[in-house]
């Protein structure tokens, strides 16, 4: 059914057609309207059986998760941002254990300083937890990754996120096309859990695991991601025969056939990317677009063969390895490592800084002519990152960076330093 629907709302309803039997979440913006959505669907006994739980915490949240899918349940939660960093030990352990939970993460950046506006830093601060990370494009995307993220985590017994950019999309309104309830029954069957915690039957779940042991079971973590990069195009492809549309995957390609420059990035930033390569191709540029769809597991080899036959790339991403550069960069540069290609890195939107086409415009015609740096840093204020370095070093006490930089452009009257 169609439906004019804010893109939390539309994930909520998603949610609810899996038929989650526990769901748990603290409430932290920009996701708590999709887990508000689920409470009243709960309450109002149209999503029934669950039990929602009220925790007090984001590390309740999925410490609960775990207990609740160890139980043999069925189990979601969300979170974003500093929540997600809240509750990180217990997303390790999820992992480890191999607990098919699904959460959503409403991409927010990182503190410090605070700030409540979109960036890829708080789901990418996890690729090494263990979790499958799924980045939807738009709303229809968002819900359609849902569906298929419990029907891969229950196959595969490991826990997924799946990442929409919060504001972005997780409060724009959108037409989006809801499934019907047996459509999701007919693509996504009941919960089967491969461990359960059965007092008729005891077993130890989460052991202590000495040196014997441990290297063996993070590689089976290791292998079911490997086993997933098989598992994910299938499931998109019985996706697209049961709801008649094409979403999900690994990665997927616009107009890279006879591309000289492939740009490569993930989430909703794709649509501008793809507005403006349209328009670069009236004008005769030969370039393209790899949207990256599945971050983990990393699909080296189909990014590989996306990018091998283009003369150059550029990592267009929404995040920051401090002293290193791009976080999504690395992983693209070892995927064509040995393929000769010149590769660049774009750092954009951070903390919910506008992209707009008007800067990616010259952004892509410098790639095409190979004149920018390793790493570029896309509409960052150089006079006021040159005015906090020399006041730190004329004085000692230079005060607080953010309060400094706030100051400068007049938007707190404070003074520091």
């Amino acid at each position: 059914m169609l439906k004019q629907i804010e893109g939390s709302k539309a994930v909520a309803e998603a949610v609810a057609l899996c038929r989650p039997e526990v769901i748990c979440a603290y409430p932290i913006s920009p996701q708590t309207h999709i887990v508000e959505a689920l409470g009243e669907m709960v309450k109002s006994q149209r999503l029934s059986p669950c039990e929602y739980i009220n925790v007090e915490s984001e590390f309740a949240a999925m410490s609960v998760s775990i207990g609740a899918s160890a139980a043999g349940a069925r189990a979601y939660t969300a979170t974003a941002s500093q929540g997600l960093l809240f509750m990180t030990e217990a997303v390790y352990n999820a992992a480890g254990l191999g607990l098919p939970i699904v959460m959503t993460v409403a991409n927010r950046a990182i503190g410090a300083p605070i700030n409540i506006w979109n960036d890829h830093s708080d789901s990418l601060s996890q690729r090494d937890s263990g979790w499958m990370q799924l980045f939807a494009e738009n709303n229809q995307e968002a819900v359609d990754l849902h569906i298929q993220a419990f029907r891969l985590a229950e196959e595969l017994s490991m826990p997924i996120m799946v990442c929409m950019d919060g504001y972005i999309l997780t409060h724009a309104f959108e037409r989006v096309d809801i499934p019907s309830q047996e459509e999701v029954d007919a693509y996504l069957p009941p919960f089967e859990p491969r461990q359960v915690l059965d007092p008729s039957e005891p077993i130890t779940i989460g052991a202590m695991v000495g040196p014997e042991a441990f290297m063996e079971v993070k590689y089976l973590a290791h292998a079911k991601q490997m086993q997933a990069i098989e598992r994910i195009p299938e499931l998109a492809s019985e996706f697209r025969s049961v709801f008649g549309r094409e979403n999900g995957g690994l990665v997927r390609t616009y107009r890279v056939e006879d591309a000289e420059t492939v740009i490569v990035a993930m989430g909703s930033v794709i649509g501008t990317i793809k507005d403006v390569v349209d328009e670069m191709r009236d004008e005769g540029h030969r370039i393209g677009v790899l949207t990256i769809v599945s971050y983990r597991p990393f699909p080296l080899e189909q990014v590989r063969s996306a990018l091998l036959h283009c003369k150059r790339f550029l990592v267009l991403e929404k995040s920051l390895a401090v002293g290193m550069g791009g976080i999504l960069a690395t992983d693209v540069r070892m995927a064509v490592t040995g393929a000769g290609l010149m590769g660049y890195t774009a750092i954009a939107g951070l903390g919910g800084r506008p992209i707009f086409k008007s800067q990616l415009h010259p952004l892509f015609r410098q790639a095409e002519k190979e004149e920018l740096p390793p790493v570029t840093f896309l509409d960052l204020d150089w006079e006021a990152v040159n005015r906090q370095l020399e006041r730190e070093r004329q004085t000692r006490r230079s005060g607080p960076v953010a309060e400094n930089i706030l100051h400068d452009k007049g938007i707190v009257s404070a003074k520091f330093g």
